[in-house]
């Protein structure tokens, strides 16, 4: 029976294979390049906008969902579609579409594919919202811009599962987060190189995960996402070798009540949210 070891040197050269060749990296659908191309227009009408993105109905059931979620607190939720892009503006829409193309890019192809899916994109998730509630708590950053920035520092994580399409067997849940230890921030410059993202989001892929990195006296948007990411790890992987969060650079920059730390050895603020964090994750899914 093969052992461990040589399971992983198999999964080792499947990944290696994808990174080798661009083409079989995940592309942004034609529909979303259409509808950014369409936010960069300075002359776009409103109205054309909401045919646009009318052509993708799961699309404009997700803005209806954010438009009216616990990121943007009115007491009545919009009706139409004009009135969605006019709540959550045109950068905000631009962001939604991409976190929409992303979940959408990576189908599954056999159970163990989907197990592996669910169980990272819930993490994802909750670690995308976890930066969203921060941002909206503690900096001028909004709360979608650090929501997607998350969500495109771990893209290489999902695309790690694009390798095993083909594939009869897929890895454990072990092996693949190993895999993803190795490969993921590669795979993630490489595919948003290729989708030709805004450069300040690689170079939030390049610091995710430095706890000693805090550029600035303010809070920044990679201060957002390692909080988020420090979080994350300390829920979903309670065994990894993490620093005290007081030892964190971005921590200096917290001011009391703000810096408050609770038994679990995380931000009280993070804890008195997760209702928050929770009902932004459920617009996701």
């Amino acid at each position: 029976m093969p052992s461990e070891t040589s399971d992983y040197s198999i999964y080792r050269r499947v990944v290696s294979q994808l990174m080798q060749g661009e083409e079989q990296l995940p592309s942004l659908p034609t529909i979303t390049l259409d509808i950014r191309r369409a936010l960069g227009d300075p002359n776009v009408s409103l109205s054309a906008l909401v045919r646009l993105i009318s052509r993708d109905p799961a699309l404009s059931a997700l803005l209806i969902k954010h438009a009216s979620s616990a990121l943007y607190r009115h007491t009545a939720a919009p009706k139409t579609l004009l009135e969605v892009i006019s709540r959550l503006g045109l950068a905000d829409v631009d962001r939604i579409t991409m976190v929409h193309s992303i979940k959408s890019l990576f189908t599954l192809h056999s159970p163990g594919h989907k197990r592996l899916f669910v169980e990272t994109w819930r993490r994802l998730a909750i670690k995308a919202s976890t930066s969203a509630v921060l941002a909206r708590l503690l900096s001028n950053v909004t709360a979608e811009h650090a929501l997607l920035a998350s969500l495109l520092s771990e893209v290489g994580t999902l695309a790690v599962l694009s390798a095993f399409r083909s594939e009869n067997v897929t890895p454990s849940s072990e092996l693949y987060y190993k895999l993803c230890q190795e490969y993921s921030k590669s795979l993630s410059i490489i595919v948003l190189k290729k989708w030709s993202v805004h450069n300040d989001y690689i170079e939030i892929v390049r610091d995710s995960g430095n706890w000693q990195r805090s550029p600035g006296h303010s809070l920044q948007l990679l201060d957002l996402v390692n909080l988020a990411l420090y979080h994350a790890i300390k829920e979903y992987s309670p065994a990894a070798e993490l620093p005290p969060l007081q030892d964190l650079a971005v921590y200096q920059k917290l001011m009391p009540p703000q810096d408050f730390i609770g038994e679990n050895g995380e931000l009280s603020l993070v804890i008195s949210h997760r209702a928050d964090i929770l009902a932004i994750a459920q617009t996701l899914r």
